[in-house]
Parts: structure tokens; sequence; C-alpha cells
């Protein structure tokens, strides 16, 4: 009996959570787009700190936008599909397992964090730019035969963006934050345009958030190399 009442007031939480809506004004925005944000906002701040927990906080947000962006498919009142934003939320969900063993897999601690800055090598970074052009170039036209919404390059740019960041973070380069402040950039004119008001209010947030983290590994990356440094001469005395 217990079990069939706990079963039933999940459903319910779902059931609200799925259907609640915001109203600001004449705009509807839907609950699980702030919420969901939210937890990527908590994830966010968690991989600033280099902590694992950051990576299945994140994963949780990432379910929930799926559902919110493909508006036309789970008849919300944003009646609009942004197949990138959509299909992020999906690459995200991958490559987040994909950070989160290699994370957790690491025995040592940096610093009370789970993987140490670094800077990414020249050609990594001729790799990352040259991914980031060309995976919009090939997306575009693909999203566009979807139905995705205009402009879908920047739908597509931002998809390859988040991609690659992802993937930086899960490999601890400090560049990462970079490319995340490169899909804020193209995202909030993106979300505001197909009325996406919740993530695009959070973008803006994000930018901000992203240039706080770069500096913080940044300066990591540095104390690192200074601590090196200390352990060199002393391992080498003149």
């Amino acid at each position: 009996m217990r079990y069939g009442c706990r079963l039933s007031s999940t459903v319910t939480v779902l059931r609200w959570l799925f259907d609640a809506q915001l109203h600001i004004g004449d705009q509807t925005v839907l609950w699980r787009e702030v919420i969901g944000n939210l937890f990527g906002l908590i994830s966010a701040l968690g991989g600033m700190r280099r902590k694992v927990w950051a990576w299945p906080v994140g994963i949780v947000g990432n379910a929930l936008l799926f559902t919110v962006f493909l508006g036309a498919v789970f008849d919300t009142p944003n009646p609009v599909n942004l197949l990138g934003q959509a299909g992020r939320q999906v690459m995200f969900i991958v490559v987040s397992i994909y950070g989160w063993v290699r994370w957790a897999r690491r025995d040592e601690d940096f610093d009370g964090g789970a993987v140490e800055p670094r800077w990414a090598s020249w050609p990594t970074r001729i790799w990352l730019a040259v991914g980031m052009v060309g995976g919009t170039l090939v997306l575009t036209p693909i999203f566009r035969a979807l139905g995705s919404y205009e402009p879908v390059w920047s739908d597509a740019w931002v998809f390859v963006g988040s991609l690659l960041a992802t993937y930086g973070m899960a490999k601890g380069w400090v560049e990462f934050w970079l490319i995340w402040v490169a899909v804020d950039v193209v995202g909030v004119p993106l979300l505001f345009s197909a009325h996406y008001y919740a993530s695009a209010a959070m973008y803006v947030f994000y930018g901000a958030f992203t240039l706080t983290g770069f500096f913080v590994w940044w300066r990591e990356r540095a104390r690192a190399n200074r601590a090196e440094a200390v352990t060199a001469d002393a391992a080498n005395p003149a």
C-alpha cells in the first residue's frame, strides 16, 4: 500500500513538473525550463570547483531541457523545435557520462578538485577551432532539412560548441571555458528570438560565469606551474 502511495505521489510530482507554467505578462515559461537551467548552473559551479558531482547534476538538467526544446513534439506553449538545442541535451548526457567516469577514476586530489586544469596544446587548439567551424557548416543543412528554427547556423554553432566545451571540461583543458563564451554569444539572441526567455536569460548569466570560470582555472594552472617549478628547483639544486 505504501509503495502504491509513493508511486502515485511521484507520478503527481512529475505531472506537475511537466505541465507547470510561469506567466510573465503575456509570455509563458515552463517551470521545467527554469529548473533545468538551474541544474545546469549548479553543474557549472561544480565544474568550476572541479567536483565530480557536477556531472550527474548536469545530466538531470539536460533531461529536463530536452523536453523543453522540442516544443512542437511535447505540445508545449512554445511550439518551436530547436533541434540543435534538443540534440545537445542528448549529447550532454553522453559526454557527461564520459566526464563523470573520467573524473571519478582519478586517484589524485588536485587541491580539492577531481582534475588538474591544464592548457591544451596548440595542435589541439587548432583542432578545436576547425571542429567548431567545420561542424557548424556540416550540421547547418542537416538541421535545416529537419526543420530547425532559423537562423539554423546558430543552432548548429551552439550544438557543436557545447560538444567541444563539454569534452574539454572532461579533459581538464582551461580553454573549454572560452568555448562556452563563444556558445553564449550566439545562443542568447537565438533563444530570445525563439521565445525561450528563461534559457536566454540564463545564457546571459552563463556568459559572465564562464569568464569567471576561465580565470579561476587559469589561476589554478598558474599555481600548479609555480609549485612544479619549486619542486624542480628543490630536486636540482644549483
